[in-house]
């Protein structure tokens, strides 16, 4: 095995992983500092050196064994790696499960090489499929890319919403109550439309700048807090909008 290439399985990572990362660089590191990352990994000692690994490269990272315990917090990272040999699914089930209610970027990380394998995990929902054994340098620029094409998706403005009795017209960009029109800004339109969108997900507050300011670099602040107390106030309730706190925020109900 060359010395850029590393399987996770051997405990000379961290040796290995010293070298590696002094290619990465120090603006890098801060920005991905927030990246929540959730490895689907049986394999305690491969999903221990990941994740110390990638918390060595700035990124905030946990490790579930099972399929059954990912479909429990997938909701609360900003991407997961997938291996496919999970001991109760098989992880191209567990991509398509979320798949189908959620958005969150997904790459397979996995032993199984073979051409069938890549395209039922793509078509099943997977943003990329890394094959073992990888570099770390490798992965973290999948990853990267993979965050890249997430954060440029804008809200989509093609399907109305309806709430209990909120109503959301994207076309009409226009907001109704109980039949009764609610004056909202542009700003708060887009901010409401992406929570709804996403019904019992968490956003966080770097997807609300990328997508509604369409600022993927500025760290979120005040702008965010004031938009959400605003919404808060001309809905007539603070249950509308659930704070995820230090994370982001949800859709709620009245």
């Amino acid at each position: 095995m060359g010395h850029q290439s590393i399987r996770l399985v051997e405990p000379r990572i961290p040796q290995q992983l010293a070298v590696q990362g002094a290619s990465v660089r120090p603006e890098a590191r801060r920005a991905r500092k927030a990246l929540r990352v959730l490895t689907v990994e049986s394999e305690p000692q491969v999903a221990k050196a990941l994740i110390r690994n990638l918390c060595r490269h700035g990124f905030q990272a946990e490790s579930v064994p099972t399929g059954a315990q990912a479909l429990q917090q997938y909701r609360n990272v900003d991407l997961l790696l997938v291996d496919l040999d999970l001991p109760d699914l098989d992880g191209v089930e567990l991509c398509r499960s979320i798949r189908a209610v959620c958005d969150v970027p997904i790459i397979v990380v996995t032993a199984r090489d073979s051409e069938l394998d890549r395209v039922l995990s793509l078509r099943a929902g997977s943003d990329d499929y890394v094959t073992k054994p990888y570099s770390l340098a490798e992965l973290i620029a999948r990853i990267e890319a993979v965050m890249r094409r997430a954060l440029r998706q804008p809200v989509s403005v093609e399907e109305a919403i309806t709430v209990g009795p909120l109503g959301i017209d994207p076309r009409a960009r226009q907001i109704s109550l109980g039949g009764r029109p609610v004056e909202v800004t542009r700003k708060e339109f887009d901010l409401l439309y992406l929570l709804a969108s996403r019904p019992g997900s968490v956003v966080t507050r770097k997807q609300v700048m990328t997508q509604v300011w369409r600022d993927s670099r500025s760290e979120p602040g005040r702008t965010i807090d004031t938009h959400v107390s605003s919404l808060r106030s001309k809905l007539g309730s603070s249950s509308w909008i659930i704070t995820a706190r230090g994370v982001g925020f949800r859709m709620g109900h009245a």
